[in-house]
């Protein structure tokens, strides 16, 4: 099996890649670049402004410099090779091109002149009506790329071959089952008996598939046997639900099914496409062989062996025919949730870590040292970070952080929370959901009196206490001195940023 015939697109428009800006788009647009179907040519058409072009065409450069295009990748990841497709551009494609890579928090703006953008494929020349297949060796995350081409010209498509490395400070803060296989997870095909009508990558994708043109189909089987695909989960983890859709599979959908599963040892992170599926051992039955059904959705729980572990799975089809989607929900192990966290905040970009540390903990000053500690090699060693972090913050880092928590009772926070910190604020203070009325009025009371003594919000890590209880605490602190509230309010924000740190990594 080739080395990348497993990895996805992350630029597909179909997995919500876009193109931002190009500072020329004369003759074709920029959103032509990331369309999944092949680039066609009509040789008679032509627009207002000259030959109609399905690609990104720009004009002819009669001034220095050279030309560009960012893009947002639709699943952030680790690039493993461009495809710069210049088909039918042919006296009008670029010499040469680059490309540079950033990771940027969510409502960033890509074009903004402050983002700072790396290098991830160094000036390489092109040809013309082909497809330029690049390889790159990069370990960074990213989420934003901008092509360059000199000095100007045409390209036709451009493929960013990938693994898809999710947020899983996001995926994992929501807590319950995840689809362990799913592309948007990380989950890609190792290796496959057949993929002669349909690629089997396509039954991982997030999207609704359009016609049976986009799922996984073998050819018609002659001889004995059946067919297969061994898929390595995103994270692994103990399944619990299993979903395969035949969806416009009618005369050609598997007579039946079966699912088993694996443990494989991680030697390395990421990307293995070395283990085939005849070097897996240990393969035990997670769903037995069972009939399907033509064009249905196919839910398995009861029928599932119960509390089984896996790294990979294997869907078997009898004796042949096509899949649409395949998912595998389950929950993440403790290990393998901690190695995930881990290798993501080591391989984020700065500004794309800094939203995400801001999670735990708003202060900038706390968040600067975390990114500084980097790389992280253990658990532990975050939480120590995070402990020496918190050790150098004076009063007015901590006031900022406190900026960030809203008051008890409430949702919004003096300054802008992201959805994950919304979240997990809102889980934290459950204890006030469905609270007495008199309990109600006494924290929106006590707050207001608390922040006319003190100067910031009533911090106390919620978790697990009633309204009642935190009235209580409220009153006792109003009686503390400013210095000796500060005191306590920090300490019981590290307790919160620890709870929130512990979500992901124990």
């Amino acid at each position: 099996m080739s080395e990348f015939t497993h990895l996805i697109d992350l630029a597909s428009s179909r997995l919500g890649g876009r193109a931002i800006a190009a500072n020329d788009e004369f003759f074709a647009e920029k959103e032509n670049l990331l369309k999944p179907e092949t680039p066609i040519f009509l040789p008679g058409e032509y627009t207002d402004r000259g030959k109609w072009m399905d690609g990104w065409e720009t004009r002819r450069r009669r001034t220095p410099g050279h030309d560009w295009c960012i893009l947002q990748l639709g699943l952030p990841g680790i690039v493993h090779s461009f495809v710069v497709d210049t088909a039918f551009f042919k006296g009008n494609y670029p010499s040469h091109c680059w490309i540079d890579g950033c990771g940027l928090a969510r409502d960033s703006d890509p074009a903004g002149e402050s983002v700072v953008w790396h290098p991830i494929l160094q000036r390489s020349e092109l040809t013309g009506d082909t497809k330029n297949t690049l390889t790159i060796s990069d370990s960074r995350r990213f989420t934003h790329l901008r092509l360059n081409i000199f000095p100007d010209g045409g390209v036709a498509r451009l493929r960013v071959m990938g693994e898809v490395m999710p947020d899983w400070t996001r995926v994992l803060s929501a807590g319950g089952d995840i689809d362990l296989a799913g592309a948007v997870n990380g989950g890609y095909v190792v290796d496959t008996s057949d993929r002669f009508f349909g690629d089997a990558r396509n039954m991982l994708m997030p999207y609704p598939a359009p016609n049976m043109g986009d799922g996984w189909e073998t050819k018609r089987r002659r001889g004995g046997g059946h067919d297969w695909s061994v898929l390595r989960l995103g994270i692994a983890g103990t399944i619990t639900r299993i979903e395969l859709s035949t969806a416009h599979y009618k005369g050609n959908y598997p007579d039946a099914a079966s699912v088993e599963g694996a443990v494989v040892p991680e030697e390395s992170s990421g990307v293995s496409a070395d283990v085939s599926a005849r070097a897996i051992g240990g393969w035990k039955a997670v769903l037995e062989q069972t009939k399907l059904k033509p064009d249905h959705l196919h839910v398995f729980d009861t029928d599932l062996v119960a509390g089984l572990h896996a790294s990979h799975v294997r869907l078997n089809i009898f004796p042949d025919g096509g899949v649409s989607r395949f998912r595998v929900f389950g929950q993440p192990s403790p290990d393998a949730r901690r190695r995930a966290v881990l290798r993501q905040l080591n391989a984020m970009d700065v500004p794309e870590l800094r939203g995400a540390l801001g999670d735990f903990c708003g202060a900038p000053a706390w968040i600067d040292r975390m990114v500084a500690a980097r790389p992280f090699t253990r658990a532990d060693s975050v939480f120590a970070a995070a402990d020496t972090a918190f050790s150098a913050m004076r009063d007015e880092d901590w006031r900022e952080a406190f900026r960030h928590h809203p008051r008890i009772g409430e949702r919004k926070a003096e300054r802008t929370q992201s959805d994950v910190a919304r979240d997990l604020s809102a889980r934290e203070q459950a204890g006030v959901e469905g609270a007495a009325a008199d309990d109600l009025g006494a924290l929106a009371e006590g707050n207001r009196a608390y922040e006319a003594r003190f100067g910031h919000v009533f911090i106390v890590c919620a978790t697990g206490r009633t309204a009642s209880e935190m009235v209580t605490m409220l009153n006792d602190r109003l009686k503390n001195d400013p210095a000796t509230e500060m005191k306590v309010s920090s300490g019981e924000l590290q307790k919160i940023a620890h709870l929130r740190l512990e979500r992901l990594l124990r």
